[in-house]
């Protein structure tokens, strides 16, 4: 049948031809003979000419007239130019030219080179030899008369003139999308696989909706043109250059249409080459270098050590340590004494305090925890959304069928084509029925007081006053089909080439997704490829996982809710979060069914919160057993166990339940102060501040306890005053370290980073508080505890006593013996101490510009008479290196689409003629408006006055698209948001904001986020500084790009000096404090100071090798890090500091092993069990910032602090305090002084006493112990607090 056909269509050609010869000066068709009968559906009247072999016609009059307004490349003046076309035939061809102009008119010699060969086909006078007639008809016309019509015929032309044309036109953009005007003109292939030949054959295929009938355009090289039917000779006129102005005044194409008409712009510079020295890394050399000089240094150092005399800092440091100890040391006793009172008054002042939490405020929203109110990011969004509404809210799936396999297509129009598994018919059905119940989701809003659905909060671009369900925004691939079950189960048998095949919802999808913009595809269906809210859908937006814009054979299915975003205070809010919730429970529901075909992945815009709110509530448990183990830990390690008897007794476990309460009232009390203030709180807040308030208050708990536990009550000491001697001894390091932080943490608060100021103001208070507590309600619950001990009454049991007593000798545990016996030597050794599918940007412009006048529209505009660095033409510039700009798809532009809008050439802007609406605008859809809203100009280039701008500026933003006038107010980009809310004038009609919204390349991490909102930055940049050159624009006229994630990603920007600046702040008090409490030891300060950021700066390191990213939320961990550095390193410092021992190493190994076991049983052993139950948290941000972070803060601080510090301190630390021996030997002196006065009267009165009074039964001999004594004074003086 094939063969048949083509034989018959050769045969009817060769006697058309024999029976018409291709002559010069003949006409091979005249006059319209009518409608062709064989189309139907058409988007023009498809009328057809009427065979006429016979002259051309001389044209004069109005047919010239008309001839030259269609034609003018036809014009050889009225006395010779002649034609073979009528005026009805004119008038049908400028219909049909309208609508193509419509996206090609920004380039005058494109427009010019696209109507210059239909000119030729339908009125050169010489028509017979470039058309060769293949197939006529007899139709009858309205009249009743019926003649023979031309159906069919083949174009000649010259490879030349049809290059030229196609490389006039391929670059011409649709600003509105970004994209090129040749994609919606070339079918199946788009802009990317478009050829002179393609766009021909598109251009004649009569089921593209435009063309008439079907014309075959023959593209014939010289070498081929001899064997041509006899008189036929290709069309070979001149075509123009893009960059040529046209015939008729028609200005140069601009460099955003026309790549030849670009200046020579300089690229973006290149990022900077790695730092290199010698060939090398330069870092790296560096490193080497100074590792070198600091060995040299310190062997120098070595070298010429000396030994000094009592100095100046030496006799402060004794005199500070002094004064603290003998203040903590009453306060301690005088806690010790009234212990009840001291727990009443605290309990009484927590509670205050803690009364503020009934007014706490939860800070959930991402925005308000990491962006600063006063940020330029933050600003920019808030003027964003003030002037066009917060960015629309996303509700999304992504569906894969990965066990599916794919299937080959033999297309009769496209050949094979390969489908991907998840691209089927039942899958995309099943698709549009999960839609459809997404779609149709209704409920009841307590807000608008009525059942509420999609309609109410969807964003509607085309109908956005009055939407209904068909009017929301949806993109998915069922939306080819206009979600219809119908138009996917269409199909029709089509003949093509003669060949006829079943064609069905396969070729409708094929050529869909790459000619998204047309409204009637190629195939027999007729179908549109519009959404069923009249926009395009792209293929981006339907399909994912595919390469090299094979979209058939994407792994994934794309389905995508657009709602208005709206404030938070207005009452749509909730019902956009409730459609939201509903939309959440119909996606879960269906991931249930296991008749479910898809795997697949979803979120809705309120997924963020609800995923931080589920996630922390799901690790509650796991923050409570985390607490318990930590109880556990302390309650057992506080206990003195001397033996099996005692066990109860000696136990701590009410201590530990005391120290942890005490953690948790100073959180409380801090929360409920700032909740009292106005100062939210946040999650972060919850989870951090009491993990560091514990770590800090466990290790002063651990220190006093122990240093209790080994200390032995002197003779004639009360217990109160053995307690007070003992905060005496320690309560200064508790201070230094409880101080340094506390500090610390309050300038961290002068960070901008709301999440981190609110937590540093949070941490000091709590830190303080701590402290305090500490202080009283701790050292009065050690004052009863110890009362119980002395009593031999069992914990918890109160009534209950051992007959076996606690021995008089200090108690040094397991961990002190280990530490003094093993570890200190090892470590301090001569040896072994030496060891070691992007996303859209606005660019934004504020008010201060006139966009009214021509230099102002030509400075924003991309089209012909623009300027070449305009604010459209810039960003088209950044498009051309996106790998640096990341700018990937241009912006639309407004102006550009007003003024061709405006251009009498389309049916766009027209006026009515009479009637009470004469003078005003009329819509491309009543067809009987002649008069147009402006004049063609000479030159081409179009420009509205003052007065035209703004009278047609309102209608071009309320002007609906449609096939008529495409140019219609319609941001084809995404199908979403329209001209309408992207240019905001105030009561006046000034505009004060507008926006170009362009694309970023697909940005997958926060370097990439990062460096694309810094090069947008730039950009913008430097469009403000070109546009502020333009006369009458304010000084401070902005523009400024705006995309939703900047944000979370511009902390990015400053985070490293943030970083620098809170964690300096931080690290200045730990030495200024450290300095001050130790009587100005320069030397402690600056070692403490030196091991702390040697902490933090391996906890990077770590944070790099570990996979963690340095974000607020790592900065936050990082300013702890200092917090808890300082309890691993003060203590130590101090103890060393303040021992007698001769020699460093000696000091040091008193310091590791008495203070170090407290630092390692207090910070260590308390944080780590903690820790580790957080490993099997679900929430990554718990995973991957308090479980691994403080693993690796904690590790860190305990080799540092009980590994390195030692070995420094061993070497560099202050010299040997000869005030604190000074002293030692002077209050040892005058004890020996005293014990042998002592021993003189007690002598002398022994020997009276022999002689003069003889010995009385019942009384103490003279070798009486002490504690003996002791013991009486404890029964005969016990206190009772009185209230």
């Amino acid at each position: 049948m094939a063969r048949v056909a083509a034989f018959i269509t050769l045969f009817c050609s060769l006697v058309l031809s024999k029976a018409h010869p291709h002559e010069p000066g003949q006409c091979i068709f005249y006059e319209e003979c009518g409608r062709n009968p064989t189309l139907n559906g058409t988007l023009i009247e498809p009328m057809v000419p009427c065979l006429n072999y016979s002259p051309a016609r001389h044209l004069s009059g109005e047919h010239y007239k008309q001839l030259v307004k269609v034609c003018p490349m036809l014009d050889r003046g009225e006395s010779n130019t002649y034609a073979c076309c009528s005026i009805p035939q004119l008038i049908s061809l400028q219909t049909s030219l309208t609508l193509s102009k419509a996206v090609l008119n920004r380039c005058p010699s494109c427009v010019d080179n696209f109507a210059h060969l239909h000119c030729i086909n339908t009125c050169s006078p010489d028509q017979s030899q470039y058309i060769n007639v293949t197939k006529i008809m007899n139709i009858t016309n309205d009249l009743g008369v019926t003649r023979e019509g031309v159906v069919a015929y083949q174009s000649y032309i010259s490879t030349r003139f049809a290059e030229r044309s196609f490389q006039s036109c391929k670059n011409v953009r649709i600003p509105a999308t970004g994209g090129f005007a040749i994609s919606t003109m070339c079918g199946r292939y788009g802009a990317k696989l478009c050829t002179p030949q393609r766009w021909y054959d598109f251009q004649g295929d009569s089921s593209n909706g435009l063309a008439p009938m079907d014309l075959d355009f023959h593209l014939v090289s010289d070498e081929a043109a001899g064997s041509l039917p006899n008189g036929i000779v290709p069309y070979n006129g001149t075509a123009l250059k893009c960059n040529e102005k046209t015939p008729t005044g028609g200005q140069e194409c601009s460099c955003q249409d026309c790549a030849e008409s670009c200046p020579v712009v300089p690229g973006p510079p290149e990022p900077p080459s790695p730092f290199k020295l010698l060939g090398v890394d330069g870092f790296l050399l560096i490193s080497i270098i100074l590792l070198f000089l600091l060995i040299l240094a310190f062997m120098f150092y070595l070298a010429v050590s000396c030994y000094l005399k009592v100095t100046c800092t030496e006799k402060n440091s004794l005199a500070a340590d002094a004064l603290l100890s003998s203040i903590f040391r009453n306060w301690g006793k005088l806690m010790a004494t009234y212990p009840l009172t001291v727990l009443l008054i605290s309990a009484i002042v927590v509670a205050a305090f803690s009364t503020g939490l009934m007014h706490i405020e939860l800070t959930t929203d991402p925005v308000e925890l990491w962006s600063a109110p006063n940020s330029r990011a933050r600003q920019e969004k808030d003027f964003h959304d003030t002037h066009f509404g917060p960015f629309f809210r996303t509700n999304q799936l992504i569906l894969t069928a990965p066990s599916r396999k794919g299937h080959i297509y033999d297309s009769l129009l496209f050949g094979h084509q390969n489908f991907s598994g998840i691209v089927s018919k039942d899958l995309i059905l099943e698709l549009l029925e999960l839609q459809t119940r997404i779609r149709d989701i209704e409920f009841f809003s307590k807000d608008l007081n009525r059942t509420a659905s999609l309609k109410d909060v969807c964003f509607a671009p085309l109908n956005p006053t009055n939407p209904q369900i068909t009017d929301c925004a949806v993109n998915s691939l069922p939306q080819y089909f206009q979600n219809s079950i119908d138009n996917i189960n269409a199909k029709v048998n089509m003949t093509e080439l003669g060949v006829t095949k079943e064609v069905d919802w396969r070729d409708h999808l094929i050529y869909c997704l790459n000619s998204p913009l047309s409204f009637k595809d190629i195939t027999d269906l007729g179908l549109s490829c519009m959404a069923d809210y009249g926009a395009p859908v792209f293929p981006f937006l339907a399909v994912g996982g595919y390469n090299n814009e094979d979209f058939t054979y994407a792994e994934a299915l794309i389905m995508t809710f657009s709602l208005n975003n709206f404030p938070r205070t207005d009452p749509r809010f909730k019902v956009a979060l409730q459609w939201e919730t509903e939309f959440l429970k119909i996606v879960q529901e269906y991931q249930k069914d296991p008749k479910m075909n898809f795997t697949f992945a979803y979120m809705a815009e309120r997924s963020l919160e609800d995923e931080i709110n589920r996630t922390t509530a799901e690790d509650i448990p796991i923050f409570m057993i985390s607490y318990a183990v930590i109880f556990v830990y302390i309650a057992v390690a506080l206990g003195e166990y001397s033996s099996c008897k005692r066990l109860l007794v000696d136990s701590k476990f009410l201590v530990g339940l005391g120290g942890i309460l005490v953690v948790g009232c100073s959180v409380l009390a801090s929360m409920g102060f700032y909740s009292w203030v106005g100062i939210p709180s946040s999650l972060v807040i919850l989870q951090v501040v009491p993990f560091l308030v514990l770590a800090v208050g466990a290790d002063n708990i651990f220190i006093f306890v122990l240093e209790y536990q080994r200390d032995v009550r002197r003779p004639g000491e009360e217990r109160e005053e053995q307690i007070g001697r003992v905060l005496g001894n320690v309560a200064p390091s508790m201070l230094l370290c409880s101080l340094s932080e506390s500090v610390c943490f309050f300038l961290g608060a002068l960070s901008t980073m709301p999440a981190v100021k609110s937590f540093a103001l949070y941490a000091a208070l709590a830190v303080l508080m701590d402290f305090v507590l500490q202080m009283t309600s701790f050292v009065a619950l050690l004052s009863l505890d110890a009362r119980r001990q002395d009593r031999n009454r069992c914990e918890l049991l109160c009534c209950v006593t051992v007959s076996k007593e606690r021995p008089n000798k200090p108690n040094e545990g397991i961990l002190l013996p280990f530490m003094r016996k093993f570890y200190a030597p090892v470590l301090l050794h001569h040896v072994t101490r030496y060891f070691e599918v992007g996303v859209p940007v606005y660019f934004v412009t504020k008010k201060g510009f006139d966009f009214t006048t021509v230099v102002g529209m030509n400075a924003v505009c991309s089209s012909v008479g623009c300027d070449q660095f305009s604010l459209t033409q810039k960003i088209q510039y950044a498009t051309d290196y996106p790998e640096l700009s990341y700018i990937g798809i241009s912006s639309n532009s407004w102006v550009d689409d007003y003024i061709d809008w405006l251009n009498p050439g389309s049916k766009c802007c027209r006026l009515y003629a009479f009637g009470p609406n004469q003078g005003k605008f009329c819509p491309a859809t009543f067809l009987k408006c002649p008069f147009k809203c402006m004049k063609t100009p000479s030159d081409g280039v179009l420009r509205p006055n003052v007065e035209q701008f703004n009278k047609f500026l309102p209608d071009f933003l309320g002007n609906r698209p449609d096939l008529q006038c495409p140019k219609g107010d319609c941001l084809f980009q995404q199908g979403l948001g329209a001209y309408d809310t992207a240019v905001v004038r105030d009561e006046s009609g000034e505009i004060i904001a507008s926006r170009f919204m362009a694309y970023h390349t697909p940005l997958t991490n926060s370097q990439e986020f990062t460096a694309a909102l810094l090069r947008a930055r730039e950009l913008a940049d430097d469009i403000t500084q070109g546009m502020r050159k333009i006369p009458g624009t304010a000084e401070d006229f902005e523009v400024f790009p705006y995309t939703v994630t900047n944000v979370f990603y511009e902390q990015y920007l400053t985070i490293v000096q943030e970083g620098l600046f809170n964690i300096s702040l931080c690290l200045l008090p730990t030495f200024v404090v450290c300095c001050l409490l130790l009587g100005l030891d320069l030397i402690s300060g600056l070692l403490n100071l030196i091991t702390i950021v040697m902490i933090v700066v391996d906890t990077v390191g770590v944070m790099t090798l570990w996979g963690i990213d340095y974000n607020a939320v790592a900065l936050i961990n990082l300013v702890t890090a200092v917090g808890i550095s300082v309890e691993f390193v003060s203590h130590m410092t101090r103890s060393f500091a303040m021992s007698t021992k001769p020699t460093h190493v000696e000091r040091a190994k008193e310091a590791t092993a008495n203070m170090g076991s407290a630092v390692f049983a207090g910070v260590a052993m308390t944080n780590l069990p903690g820790i580790l139950v957080l490993a099997f948290a679900k929430a990554q941000l718990i995973q991957m910032f308090f479980f691994r972070l403080n693993l690796v803060i904690t590790l860190l601080g305990m080799a540092h602090g009980l590994v390195f510090l030692p070995v420094l301190l061993s070497y560099f630390g202050p010299g040997l305090n000869k005030a604190v021996i000074l002293q030692q030997q002077k209050a040892k002196a005058k004890e020996l002084q005293m014990t042998d006065h002592m021993r003189h009267v007690y002598d002398n009165i022994s020997f009276e006493g022999s002689e003069t009074k003889p010995e009385q039964n019942g009384t103490s001999p003279p070798s009486q112990t002490p504690a003996n004594h002791q013991g009486e004074k404890e029964d005969n003086t016990e206190r009772v607090d009185s209230f």
